[in-house]
């Protein structure tokens, strides 16, 4: 499936729907958000790669683009010999094209994101779990994989690095309270980390949008906003509630939220999500792992906020 193909399962922004493409591996079902996946093809032939992480195969080159090809199955424990039958799924995500061996690729479902649940952590593997949610789809469950943390985990050079910050230099505490949405256990805490040592000192970290959000309309009617939460910090891919949702209902103009600066933080981050955040209301957004030009956005914005609200 080529990107240009991709226009009749595009989704209404807001709605908390995924669209999930289901895959096989040794006889069990997956899938993977179609935002993410680029092109759908034949395996072809790869050229191995020395040094590199046990699961990642080599590379090859469709057209005038060399892609790094992981061994879904082998990094899964459910290694098996290759076949000419075998299907790459072309991904784009964090600005990364990456290509994943699997062994069918099964029909496309259109869901809710309530409709995905996290896996029970004594059979998930807890908090090292590669799973992002267990979904039901026309009847089969489907395990959603957690492949930003595959990505990680191959090349960690790649994700959130806390150098960034780093450079930045000796910074100021900063008490503003600041809630992220990011429902990858990993992810959660890179983000957290980078964040305290860019000394913001009053985070609040939320598995998903939906509690997040419960949080947000659990505060005071009659209370000051900004001394509970002076900015939001979500992903899109979320169980239960997505970013996209959660930006709608922040921004919405009968929202007493509406002022909170919110910044989308994801790796989903193409031109066509851009102008979806853009129409929901997000102020500014942002493709991970750039975690310190992140940490630049928000002291603009927060200082934008704290002066609107003198």
């Amino acid at each position: 499936m080529r990107e240009d193909n991709k226009q009749g399962i595009l989704l209404e922004s807001g709605t908390n729907e995924i669209e999930v493409m289901k895959f096989t591996i040794g006889g069990n079902l997956y899938g993977i958000n179609v935002a993410k996946v680029l092109e759908i093809m034949i395996a072809a032939p790869v050229k191995p790669m020395p040094l590199s992480h046990p699961s990642v195969e080599g590379i090859f080159k469709p057209r005038d683009t060399v892609i790094t090809v992981v061994d879904l199955p082998k990094y899964l424990g459910a290694e098996s010999p290759k076949d000419d039958k075998d299907i790459f799924i072309v991904t784009n995500f964090n600005k990364m094209c990456i290509a994943f061996r699997v062994h069918t690729v099964d029909r496309i479902s259109r869901i809710s994101w309530t409709d995905i649940h996290k896996p029970d952590k004594t059979v998930s593997g807890g908090a090292e779990s590669v799973a992002t949610g267990i979904a039901q789809c026309n009847g089969e469950l489907v395990t959603i994989l957690d492949f930003e943390r595959i990505v990680a985990e191959i090349a960690p050079e790649t994700s959130i690095q806390i150098s960034e910050v780093e450079q930045l230099g000796p910074r100021e505490r900063n008490d503003k309270p600041i809630w992220v949405a990011e429902d990858s256990v990993l992810l959660s805490k890179m983000i957290g980390d980078s964040l305290r040592k860019a000394n913001y000192v009053n985070l609040h970290m939320f598995p998903n949008g939906l509690e997040l959000w419960e949080a947000l309309a659990a505060l005071p009617q009659d209370g000051e906003l900004s001394r509970d939460v002076a900015l939001i910090i979500t992903d899109i891919e979320m169980p239960q509630m997505d970013g996209h949702r959660l930006t709608k209902l922040v921004k919405e103009s009968t929202s007493r939220f509406k002022e909170i600066p919110l910044i989308i933080f994801s790796s989903l981050i193409s031109e066509e999500m851009r102008l979806k955040g853009r129409d929901l209301g997000a102020d500014e957004q942002l493709t991970k792992p750039e975690i310190g030009h992140l940490v630049d956005v928000m002291d603009h914005l927060l200082l934008r906020y704290e002066q609107t609200h003198r």
